[in-house]
């Protein structure tokens, strides 16, 4: 067996790693790169309340529910988290994640601050957050422009929005510029990857150890 099979090996506990930024800073672009590289990642498929634009399927990218059907998942304490964005609710389905988490797996949830901030007072120990900052606001606002899926009533509103959720850069552990979309996905990456070699996430290495200081040699 190869030395890196056996770290490979060792049981970890999962992580959550939570990626948050304005809209159209590029947080759901980097999700998608790693859920395409790191086959140890699997999306938390937030629910909604908002219309569905076209380019989206339900249960992919959303579970897409009317303001009735949100409201019972929440009064039946079937999220893990809400918050209402831009005129619409966001939620984490409960049940998921915490199968994810039991098993060990890794799950990425791309949720807006509010999101994050209750993730972090239920599980602390299991989140890592991460922040994606635009180069700067004017090309922030190029790139909603060139995603064109929504009305400029809508763009406007989401700008105003950026100011508030830039605020809360500073709760979160890591902070990515995205001015380059290969850099900002390569830094995330390293952060993952260092996350995952934490003593405390590794509750196979006490077997592991134990088995080294037992090895005849």
């Amino acid at each position: 067996m190869a030395a890196n099979d056996v770290g490979s090996r060792i049981r970890r506990r999962g992580l959550m790693l939570v990626l948050s930024s304005p809209s159209g800073a590029g947080k759901s672009t980097i999700a998608r790169n790693l859920l395409e590289s790191d086959k140890d990642f699997e999306l938390s498929v937030s629910v909604t309340t908002r219309p569905r634009r076209g380019s989206e399927i339900d249960g992919r990218h959303y579970h897409f529910r009317t303001l009735r059907e949100f409201e019972i998942l929440r009064d039946n304490d079937e999220l893990l988290e809400w918050a209402e964005v831009h005129g619409n609710f966001y939620a984490t389905p409960r049940g998921p994640a915490e199968k994810a988490m039991a098993e060990g797996r890794d799950m990425l949830f791309d949720i807006d601050w509010q999101g994050a901030e209750q993730l972090r007072d239920k599980m602390r120990g299991d989140i890592v957050s991460i922040f994606i900052l635009p180069p700067s606001m004017s090309e922030l606002k190029a790139r909603l422009m060139r995603r064109a899926e929504d009305q400029e009533a809508v763009i406007s509103k989401r700008l105003q929005n950026a100011r508030e959720e830039l605020e809360h850069w500073k709760d979160y552990d890591y902070v990515v510029v995205n001015d380059d979309l290969d850099r900002a996905f390569s830094q995330v990456v390293s952060i993952v990857a260092a996350e995952r070699l934490r003593r405390d996430r590794r509750p196979g290495l006490f077997d592991f150890v134990s088995g080294l200081l037992d090895e005849k040699i």
